[in-house]
């Protein structure tokens, strides 16, 4: 059980879900008896602000399209202890909120992620979903050496070190990848735990697109990396030119080894130039990781002082 000292925050963003959100509503208050529940509406044209508020949630509106920016105001507004972020399209478990927020008040994680992993293959997920899924995970995992299986999971928990200190830049469906990117980078614990996920109910319809949203993520994934983990990016395409220097110049050198003249010198100066790009590239990357070290102790500090009773 959470700690009852502990306030509780529930957000929920909603667009276009009056299908849903008053059970929404009613099951996380079963759930988490305590807790102050918040749905922010990101401009819907549907009766959903209207049936949250009736629900008894604390209904208010983000103008700016886009789930990324409505979570983004969430953790600007509220103040809490432990924040729990979920859908209101009510496919996640409401019943597995408490153990979520347990693994947060017991200080065993940062962040708690209810994944889905267990159910990956089902029907309720679009199979190019289970692979993307995958894919992101799997690369989150080789970066940052964590053990994520579901890295798009809306259901959250948090502490509010977490909420206050990450901040969220993604506009839409890339959000989740960002807040797990960036916790992590930030050296926060997350843990999962399994929880039920159940399919959208008739009449109700997702705003993932497949195709967009893939490609944005996939996008926020390149420019994390290169932004967050330099040293790590910027060695691996030193050390690609390098590969690719060394297979070009083979044969000037065996050229003029044999003939004491290179006869391919394009191919020699491509070569050339190719290394110096590498050196160039790893030393940027030396210089990227010193920064951002130096930032990173920058933003603790003034963390600390934001968080300060």
């Amino acid at each position: 059980m959470a700690n009852e000292s502990s306030t509780i925050a529930v957000l929920i963003p909603c667009y276009q879900e009056e299908k849903t959100i008053a059970k929404v509503v009613a099951d996380l208050r079963a759930a988490l008896p305590g807790a102050q529940i918040f749905v922010y509406d990101n401009n819907s044209t549907d009766a959903t602000a209207e049936r949250a508020r009736a629900a008894g949630a604390t209904v208010r509106r983000e103008k700016r399209q886009g789930k990324g920016f409505v979570i983004a105001r969430m953790f600007e507004e509220i103040d809490a202890d432990v924040y729990v972020m979920v859908d209101g399209d009510d496919t996640y478990d409401a019943a597995s909120a408490p153990k979520l927020v347990e693994l947060v008040t017991s200080g065993r994680a940062d962040m708690a992620v209810g994944s889905r992993a267990s159910r990956v293959g089902e029907a309720t997920f679009r199979p190019m979903h289970v692979q993307g899924n995958r894919m992101i995970s799997g690369s989150i995992n080789l970066i940052f050496g964590a053990e994520i299986q579901d890295v798009f999971s809306g259901f959250r928990a948090m502490s509010r070190e977490v909420a206050k200190s990450v901040p969220v830049l993604a506009r839409g469906f890339d959000v989740e990848t960002e807040l797990t990117l960036q916790t992590l980078y930030r050296n926060f614990v997350i843990r999962e735990i399994p929880t039920p996920y159940g399919a959208r109910p008739e009449g109700s319809f997702s705003k993932l697109r497949t195709i967009p949203d893939g490609f944005r993520v996939m996008l926020k994934l390149f420019l994390m990396l290169q932004a967050y983990k330099p040293l790590t990016f910027f060695s691996l395409l030193g050390i690609a030119l390098a590969l690719l220097s060394l297979l070009l110049g083979l044969r000037p050198v065996l050229e003029f080894i044999e003939f004491r003249q290179v006869y391919t010198l394009p191919r020699a100066v491509l070569a050339a130039a190719l290394g110096v790009m590498s050196l160039l590239s790893v030393g940027i990357g030396i210089i990227l990781h010193n920064t951002n070290f130096r930032l990173q102790e920058i933003e603790k500090v003034l963390t600390k002082r934001t968080l300060a009773p």
